[in-house]
């Protein structure tokens, strides 16, 4: 089986995101990206992640050509987002796109998330940006998208959820956990009152700290 691992790995966090409540139903998608045979393994389009298996994974080419997998499936909608990650950034071989509660809250606001918490430097920056608004899996979403994560490893999408983007799954989900454990953080501090925020200065020390999570 063509990308095996990657494609086992993706069934693996696919249901992780619904186990850690990261998304609900079939929202979302997971892709990893094999650079050395340059080909992607990523989710297929609305089927439940429960009943999946490796066999079920799309692989595909960096301009969306099925490669392999099940031939009744196909693609996620979102595909394009993934591949334009990828073509744009070296440091990401695995992308995560949710709709995970709070950080899409954020994103119905069309704000940044900010650094009310240190954590939030694992997303390498201090700041995640929210891309501006377009229709899910369109060519115009994806170019939004990559913009908006420029210079970090996450950004919200308007109206819609947020992207990670990692050296690898393990990473990318890490983060994905963090970024949406900082955008509850700050739902709930503003639910209050006005929440502190800490400085970029602040967040570069972190970043460094963090290491490899947080490469650019």
């Amino acid at each position: 089986m063509i990308l095996q691992t990657e494609r086992e790995k993706v069934v693996k966090y696919l249901n992780l995101l619904i186990q850690k409540g990261l998304t609900k139903g079939t929202g979302g998608n997971i892709s990893i990206y094999n650079r050395e045979k340059n080909l992607v393994a990523i989710s297929p389009s609305s089927i439940p992640y429960d009943i999946l298996t490796p066999y079920d994974i799309m692989v595909v080419d960096l301009e969306g050509k099925v490669v392999d997998g099940n031939p009744d499936y196909k693609p996620s909608s979102e595909t394009e987002m993934h591949l334009s990650a990828y073509r744009s950034r070296e440091d990401f071989s695995a992308f995560i796109h949710t709709h995970a509660m709070y950080c899409t809250t954020i994103a119905c606001l069309r704000e940044s998330l900010k650094a009310v918490d240190y954590m939030l430097a694992i997303t390498g920056t201090n700041e995640v940006k929210c891309a501006e608004y377009a229709t899910f899996g369109t060519p115009e979403l994806a170019k939004n998208a990559t913009e908006a994560i420029r210079g970090a490893k996450a950004c919200l999408l308007a109206n819609h959820g947020v992207n990670v983007g990692a050296e690898d799954i393990e990473n990318a989900f890490a983060i994905t956990e963090y970024a949406e454990f900082c955008a509850e953080l700050y739902v709930k501090a503003k639910a209050i009152g006005e929440p502190v925020i800490l400085s970029k200065e602040e967040i570069d020390k972190h970043i460094e700290k963090f290491g490899s999570y947080c490469k650019l």
